[in-house]
């Protein structure tokens, strides 16, 4: 069995894993990290996204071991204490959760998004989130929880 070490959402993980462990099963049943969701298990879906040394990444499509060395945040992670991270504030205000099933896969995919483009259109936002399904809503709140922190960045830069 390989043996993966790992940072996941600050802290050093090390464990023996069977070779055929995915990564999302790996945070969710060895590390009991349950806000990573396992949706479709086919890379469709965008449930089980998490940021893999700083890239959104479907974690159903990656082995626990291809892992390895890796920087590791989960939904669990964006968090600091009781404040939650911008984009989980706005997804709740903007009322973007919806069911939630989808919601952290959508936010970790958000937060990607506005490090690598920190003011996107509505169109970027749309073509970037294709990758998430979300079967309750068109995504309207979602863009706008999105458009919120994204705004809001803006605004605290130029303070």
């Amino acid at each position: 069995m390989p043996h993966v070490t790992m940072t996941v959402n600050g802290n050093a993980v090390s464990e023996e894993v069977p070779g055929h462990t995915l990564l999302v099963d790996f945070i969710r049943q060895n590390l009991g990290l349950t806000g990573t969701h396992v949706g479709c298990d086919t890379s469709q879906c965008g449930a089980c996204v998490v940021h893999v040394n700083g890239n959104s990444v479907k974690a159903c499509t990656l082995l626990a071991a291809q892992a390895d060395g890796a920087e590791i945040t989960t939904i669990e992670g964006l968090a600091q204490g009781d404040n939650l991270h911008p984009m989980q504030a706005a997804f709740r205000e903007a009322h973007g959760l919806q069911c939630g099933f989808c919601t952290p896969g959508m936010v970790m995919s958000a937060v990607d998004l506005l490090q690598k483009n920190p003011n996107p259109t509505e169109d970027e936002i749309r073509g970037w989130l294709k990758g998430n399904i979300c079967r309750c809503t068109g995504y309207h709140n979602i863009v706008k929880a999105i458009q919120s922190v994204a705004q809001q960045s803006k605004t605290e830069a130029a303070a």
